[in-house]
């Protein structure tokens, strides 16, 4: 059944995939001051910065002035561009299907290379503010829950509330502020993975180097998802206390200890498994504002840039990969789901 349940999500993930696809290939296609106009002011203007050259309709049809309909149509070719929108969707899902992403407009390379490029950054914080997140929120949650109503509960209750309301930006910086070189301590670095003289460190130096530079991005990019999962599991272990099984439990002279952490927490644990399967997106896990403050460049920072400039390959690719990665992850929670509770069943 669970096999059947699973086949059936994916042949409903294709569809999904060319309908996300098509709407954002339209989109971006619509969108004025494409690569064409932006390459065309740069032969105008002798170069510069195309992400900020992009600009409105009229402004690119005026850039036009002075080039020559054979630099146009042969930049139109090069670019793909002489050929209709849907002929060159239908080229692009072609290439799709062998795992072709295109050419980078902007870098020069294949789009593959430009988005693995960019893995270890997202990739390492993903993983770390993951597994952070979980480590930190089941316990904290869980101890909360059984102390509801102590000071404990309420100190913790305002402490997250707090955390919660500070945009993650604006948290780090305050973190920088205060921990790396502001108006109060510089004992934390801030900027990249690592110090410029990171290769003549010795191996453990390096590791504390790393440890260092990590410290603060990290805090920020755990900062949302742990607060709200403690209160969700707080919430969820709450509401199993209350119902008749628990009860039926204590008058049966079972301990607390046991209730909680043996007969409650399994089902308390349903809904936190819903966040289980966007372990797959911590390989984009990239925040542009975060990428910019600590110095880091990861995927957000490489999205950002790529629709500035209008890098139709790139924004694909990304788009592309990361759809399939968020629905894939959707049908791993729904099939976690059957792990945490027998009761639910596929049809």
């Amino acid at each position: 059944m669970l096999f059947k349940y699973f086949l059936k999500r994916l042949m409903i993930l294709i569809p999904t995939l060319i309908g996300v696809t098509i709407v954002v290939f339209g989109i971006i296609n619509m969108a004025p001051g494409g690569p064409i106009e932006q390459k065309i002011q740069q032969m105008r203007f002798g170069g510069g910065d195309s992400a900020a050259s992009a600009s409105s309709s009229a402004s690119a049809g005026r850039s036009e002035q002075g080039i020559s309909q054979e630099v146009l149509d042969a930049l139109k070719k090069q670019y793909g561009f002489d050929k209709p929108i849907h002929v060159r969707y239908w080229l692009w899902l072609k290439n799709i299907v062998t795992l072709n992403l295109g050419q980078s407009f902007t870098y020069e390379e294949p789009v593959v290379d430009v988005i693995t490029s960019k893995f270890p950054v997202s990739l390492q914080f993903g993983i770390a503010s993951l597994f952070l997140s979980y480590l930190i929120s089941i316990p904290l949650g869980i101890a909360k829950a059984v102390r509801h109503g102590s000071k404990f509960d309420i100190a913790t209750s305002f402490i997250l509330f707090v955390m919660y309301s500070i945009p993650s930006f604006m948290f780090a910086i305050l973190l920088i502020v205060f921990f790396a070189g502001g108006s109060f301590f510089e004992i934390l670095p801030v900027g990249g993975l690592f110090s410029e003289f990171y290769e003549d460190l010795s191996s453990m130096d390096q590791i504390i180097d790393r440890f260092n530079h990590f410290v603060l991005p990290l805090t920020c990019y755990t900062l949302g998802s742990f607060t709200t999962l403690t209160v969700l599991m707080k919430n969820s272990l709450m509401d199993e206390i209350k119902k008749d099984y628990i009860r039926t439990a204590r008058a049966k002279g079972v301990e607390e200890k046991v209730i909680y952490m043996k007969h409650a927490l399994r089902n308390a644990l349903i809904p936190i498994v819903t966040g289980l399967g966007s372990f797959l997106m911590v390989f984009f896990a990239g925040s542009l504002l975060l990428e910019t403050i600590f110095q880091l460049d990861g995927i957000g920072l490489l999205s950002y840039k790529s629709i500035l400039s209008r890098d139709y390959n790139v924004i694909m690719g990304l788009v592309f990969v990361q759809s399939v990665l968020f629905l894939l992850g959707n049908i791993l929670s729904d099939m976690a789901y059957v792990l945490v509770d027998p009761r639910i069943d596929f049809v």
